[in-house]
């Protein structure tokens, strides 16, 4: 059986570099995209096992990236994933309101994140 994939979208080179590193030294595969447009069409084309988004970026945001995934047949049981430095309650609302799994706040540990995607995947059985 495969390792999990997983699909980064984060517009900031040095963030996704950092989170594709520290995502396949946990054993995982990943896709890194720049932004919400490319998430989407890497996610119909690959098919991940969760997408991780950041709200914040050019071209289509992660809300509305993540709510895109969601109404797609292909994509919508894909659980989602958001990282984000925006933390006030009502940013943190409108992640789940769009369809996320989880709504992780920056500054974060490689580490941290790494284990916290590790327990969404075992939760869908992708682990």
């Amino acid at each position: 059986m495969n390792p999990p994939l997983i699909l980064v979208a984060e517009d900031e080179r040095e963030i996704r570099e950092l989170i594709k590193f520290s995502l396949e030294m946990a054993g995982l595969r990943v896709v890194a995209v720049p932004n919400g447009q490319e998430a989407l069409l890497q996610a119909a084309k690959i098919r991940p096992d969760l997408i991780l988004l950041d709200v914040r970026m050019p071209k289509m945001n992660g809300l509305e990236a993540c709510r895109a995934l969601k109404q797609a047949a292909p994509t919508q049981a894909i659980p989602v994933v958001f990282l984000s430095a925006k933390g006030q309650e009502a940013d943190i609302k409108l992640g789940y309101e769009a369809g996320a799994e989880a709504y992780f706040l920056k500054p974060f540990t490689p580490e941290e994140l790494s284990l916290r995607l590790i327990r969404i995947l075992r939760k869908h059985g992708k682990l």
